[in-house]
């Protein structure tokens, strides 16, 4: 962390560590300097295995505290109170995101918006309340003002006319125990209209990261998944943040291992709990991290009978000299590839590796400008499974880089995925009248 004197140009170096300090913002007597920070030395720029915490220090550099220690989860930007006796922070909580006060002197942190969604961008407001955006179960974008009696009132809802017009499929939390016994939850978004004695298809959904997650907040994809009659299942396997520092741990070294074997137990959980889960209709998808755990289950079980990976890792020796995140895999398994042959268990972590076991259809999704996992790594796995004979598509995305974000695109995204379900959920052949579709 650096300070720059604007009337002379002069920097002023204030840390020398070798851990990261993020976001830094000076008290309101200008004594102090609050920031996130890490206390360990190797650090990914593309995510890190470690929670970010709240930290302060003297405008010097000196006495520095890792105040977000109470808080036992990863912590976003701070703010001070204009008392500058307490710090703000957006906290992730399993799968929600809430609004914590934390005290400077030490004292317990409490909790000023702890509902069930999202706690996005917020501001305080003159008369000591919140203004902020939230997301909630039922509808997303909505600007919130939460006063100091704890009231709140909507400023805005941008989305209360096409909702008026629409129903929310209900989000359920599953919680179960993985092969190992280690609590896991996941976040089930139920088909609208659902009858009795019918039964309906499930896509598994996977986050990205793999240290982030899902929760109850509004998922459009989700909701417009249930719209069409499909559940969707969102798991925060081992490594998701909002669960403590140990459970982001539990993935170190392991990468395509334990919490690939959570994704499935919860898939179980959910066939046992709900009988109308068609398991002879299951789907898979993710993006990011989300797309290379799809990429090695569909090697792992051939019980999902169509997937869409997007932006997924497939080689992990490969991704790791091609990508702009070359210490990304250092951090999550301790050493660099070279080091204490790393690179065959990378490789043994590989679902090219295993291609020949993939009986699943598959259509890959990724952009053509996408530094973080290059397009090359989807591009190997579909020739390769072009080679052992499985169905597969790839869809290449202009202008995209990791993730699709232009609205047509997305729009195009949902579409296909629908299509490429629906087309093997109804025949496991993938025909139609009898034909053949290519």
């Amino acid at each position: 962390m650096f300070a720059v004197d604007l009337a002379s140009g002069s920097i002023r170096q204030i840390t020398n560590t070798r851990n990261a300090e993020y976001q830094p913002v000076w008290s309101p007597d200008g004594r102090t300097i609050a920031y996130l920070g890490t206390k360990r030395e190797l650090t990914s720029s593309e995510t890190t295995m470690e929670d970010t915490h709240v930290w302060i220090m003297n405008a010097d550099g000196s006495n520095r505290r890792d105040l977000g220690q109470a808080i036992d989860n990863r912590q976003r930007a701070p703010r001070w109170a204009p008392d500058g006796k307490s710090i703000y922070t957006v906290v992730q909580v399993r799968g929600s995101s809430h609004l914590y006060r934390v005290p400077i002197d030490g004292s317990k942190p409490m909790v000023v918006i702890g509902d069930e969604g999202s706690v996005e961008s917020w501001a305080l407001t003159p008369s000591g309340g919140v203004m902020y955006g939230f997301s909630s179960p039922s509808e997303p974008a909505t600007l919130r003002e939460r006063m100091t009696d704890g009231s709140t009132r909507d400023i805005m809802k941008l989305n209360a006319a096409l909702l008026a017009q629409r129903r929310i499929a209900p989000v359920e939390a599953v919680n179960f125990k993985a092969k190992d016994g280690l609590p896991v939850e996941a976040y089930l978004t139920m088909p609208l209209n659902h009858a009795p004695n019918q039964k309906y298809p499930m896509v598994l959904a996977i986050h990205g990261g793999p240290h982030g997650a899902q929760g109850p907040a509004f998922n459009d994809k989700a909701q417009i998944y249930a719209t069409h009659g499909f559940a969707t299942l969102m798991v925060n396997y081992r490594g998701s943040t909002g669960y403590g520092q140990a459970f982001a741990d539990a993935i170190f070294g392991d990468q395509n291992g334990k919490e690939a074997e959570d994704v499935l137990s919860a898939v179980d959980a959910v066939i046992a709990k709900y009988p109308w889960v068609d398991s002879t209709r299951l789907g898979i998808e993710g993006g990011s991290y989300g797309g290379q755990l799809t990429d090695w289950l569909i090697t792992r079980t051939p019980r999902f009978k169509a997937a869409v990976p997007a932006a997924g890792i497939a080689n992990l020796v490969s991704f790791n000299y091609m990508a702009y995140y070359h210490d990304y895999l250092a951090v999550e398994f301790g050493r660099y590839p070279h080091e204490k042959d790393l690179m065959d268990t990378l490789w043994a972590r590989s679902a090219l590796r295993y291609v020949d076991r993939v009986k699943t259809p598959v259509m890959f999704i990724h952009g053509e400008n996408d530094n973080d996992v290059p397009i090359a790594e989807a591009e190997q796995y579909y020739i390769a499974l072009k080679d052992v004979g499985v169905p597969t598509i790839m869809v290449r995305y202009p202008r995209e880089g990791h993730g699709v974000r232009e609205t047509k695109h997305v729009v195009d995204v949902i579409d296909r995925s629908l299509a490429w379900y629906d087309r093997w959920f109804s025949d496991p052949a993938g025909k139609i009248d009898g034909k053949v579709i290519p």
